[in-house]
């Protein structure tokens, strides 16, 4: 899974360095056999099912920092986003240092309105969250996105000092919903399987 993101990091010509933050070999090895480096080994304290992404860049950075390089802006891009194009990290890219914007990541629209979301209790009754948009049509509604899990570039100070992307001088990527899947379920796992294989077969056709 990780190789797809380290390809499109390499391919999309943006990094002096594609460096892979782990503790675990296996992944290590995959990483360096698909182009990326390892230069260290995550500790321990960053290597639990609780870590916040912000603390595992903020260590990888200060790490660089210690060996005498001083990164400008890095991109943090997530293992499990193997439908990531590189132009999308080019784009990403210039667009943050466009705007001297700290963050810059990908988002997605909601396929339904998040107005309209429906609420269900223990015995499978239903009620709405904002009930004054019970009658409202979809298409008079705000449009709503959220974060593609895919990547979030940002500048060195910024992940370093912990700002939030989502709170901070931020602008996004709208990217189009088939070709955004954060894998965390094996439904998830289904989906991107099938997203995969139809986005090949249309780049054959």
């Amino acid at each position: 899974m990780i190789a797809w993101s380290i390809e499109a990091a390499i391919a999309s010509g943006c990094f002096d360095r594609v460096v892979v933050s782990t503790d675990d070999p296996e992944i290590s090895a995959v990483a360096r056999e698909w182009g990326g480096l390892v230069p260290f080994s995550r500790p321990a304290a960053l290597a639990d099912d609780h870590t916040g992404i912000m603390p595992v860049v903020r260590h990888a950075i200060e790490w660089h920092v210690d060996q005498g390089l001083n990164p400008e802006h890095v991109c943090c891009i997530y293992p499990t986003a193997p439908l990531l194009e590189p132009s999308v990290l080019t784009d990403a890219y210039e667009r943050m240092v466009r705007s001297g914007s700290d963050f810059c990541f990908g988002v997605a629209s909601y396929g339904h309105p998040i107005q309209r979301a429906l609420r269900l209790d223990a015995k499978g009754g239903v009620s709405m969250f904002s009930t004054e948009h019970s009658l409202t049509r979809s298409q008079d509604l705000e449009p709503a996105f959220h974060d593609a899990g895919q990547f979030c570039w940002g500048t060195s100070a910024a992940f370093v000092d912990g700002r939030s992307p989502f709170l901070q001088k931020s602008v996004a990527v709208v990217l189009p919903r088939h070709r955004v899947v954060d894998i965390d379920t094996p439904e998830d796992w289904l989906l991107a399987e099938a997203l995969h294989m139809a986005l090949a077969l249309k780049a054959e056709t």
